[in-house]
């Protein structure tokens, strides 16, 4: 019975999966699962070789076809996400210009980790529903005071 067990389970599934995206943006619909990984780092590019399945009904794949594949890594739980432009960098720290209770903006150093579609993940410095500028933040300064709208961010990531 265990062994069966063994058998029906995916390699590396933990219930995410391999993303394929094919050439154009395309996303294959079929999620994949990791097999292997080579211990051997290619010392030009500084990568590891790994290998995939994916299921190919139809045969959309074929052999020689080139994709890149994303894998869920970590969930981060509760993060706070601003959107890129949002943050400016100078001499390697990180600020966002805060909106203010009473709409003047007050500048503050933070600290960022994973950026991913448009978005940075802000690790400190930032509280849950403070209000940030995202366009023009650039050129305002400590206690300016503006007239906030909200940010809908574009379709295109």
């Amino acid at each position: 019975m265990a062994d069966r067990i063994a058998r029906d389970r995916q390699p590396w599934d933990q219930g995410f999966g391999l993303t394929l995206i094919l050439a154009g943006g395309v996303t294959h619909g079929q999620k994949g699962a990791f097999l292997a990984a080579d211990r051997e780092v290619d010392q030009k590019t500084g990568t590891i070789r790994l290998a995939a399945t994916f299921a190919n009904p139809g045969n959309v794949l074929r052999p020689g076809q080139y994709g890149r594949v994303r894998a869920v890594t970590k969930t981060a739980h509760h993060a706070v996400v601003v959107p890129e432009r949002a943050i400016t960098e100078l001499q390697g720290q990180y600020q966002v210009h805060i909106v203010g209770q009473d709409n003047k903006i007050a500048v503050r150093t933070v600290t960022v980790g994973e950026r991913l579609n448009g978005e940075w993940i802000v690790t400190s410095g930032l509280t849950p529903g403070e209000r940030v500028a995202v366009d023009g933040a650039q050129f305002l300064s400590d206690g300016t005071t503006v007239t906030p709208r909200t940010f809908t961010p574009s379709k295109q990531r």
